[in-house]
């Protein structure tokens, strides 16, 4: 299965709370779209890996994901080598998209720092057809995304640019509600977590809305590149 975009996020809820809205987007553009969780987020303060999964699934039916896979890595104690980088290729080489969308170069949670070049590595890699790679039996065929992008998360990075996802501010947000487990609910006896405080989902929108203000746009998420863009002329941007 050929998809046109695929996410990465180290935890279920990273791609939802960060990226979701572009993704509905280009669903809504008839674009194929797939997530690949790389943890279960089993070390997280509140809820559990399994409950996790269910969430995530949730999650994805909300957006209309064509697909949605979890490689099992150690949340916390995943490594940026051979072993987890091979494991990724694989997700590459079988869904060959052709954007990769992938956590934030730096933020607060350090297991998205390390994922997001843990994950940029192995798109390169992926293209070297010298690193072989077999699924069941079936040797893989080389493949290298034409371009990889990072997500805002946590903290205020400056986006290289934005998108525009105001007509899809309501239904990402309800793909991020379908972790029941992480956020605000006055009945529940969980410890408090960075994002299960009251006002959470405010802050979620209102930096929405900072990242598409200076575009001109009522809500925008935000990403970095590693390489210089290019537009066809100067009236492509905006």
């Amino acid at each position: 299965m050929k998809l046109d975009i695929l996410a990465f996020g180290i935890h279920p809820d990273d791609v939802e709370l960060s990226c979701s809205g572009t993704l509905l987007k280009h669903i809504a553009m008839g674009k194929t779209v797939g997530i690949v969780d790389l943890s279960c987020g089993e070390l997280g303060t509140r809820g559990s890996g399994e409950l996790r999964l269910i969430e995530a699934a949730n999650a994805a039916k909300i957006m209309g994901i064509t697909v949605r896979d979890n490689l099992g890595m150690a949340d916390v104690f995943f490594m940026n080598d051979k072993a987890h980088q091979l494991e990724i290729i694989k997700k590459i080489r079988e869904y060959q998209p052709e954007i990769v969308l992938c956590n934030a170069v730096s933020d607060r949670h350090p297991d998205h720092g390390r994922a997001a070049e843990l994950v940029s590595e192995a798109c390169f890699y992926s293209g070297l057809r010298k690193v072989e790679t077999n699924v069941n039996g079936v040797s893989q065929t080389a493949w290298r995304p034409k371009a990889v992008y990072h997500y805002i998360q946590d903290r205020q990075l400056k986006p290289d640019f934005v998108v525009d996802i105001t007509a899809f501010i309501d239904k990402k947000m309800e793909a991020i509600q379908a972790y029941k487990s992480q956020f605000y609910n006055p009945d529940s006896n969980e410890p408090e977590s960075p994002i299960s405080v009251k006002n959470f989902m405010d802050v979620v929108k209102g930096k929405m809305s900072v990242f598409g203000r200076d575009a001109g746009y009522d809500f925008a998420e935000g990403f970095t590149v590693e390489r210089s863009m290019g537009v066809n002329n100067l009236f492509d941007l905006k």
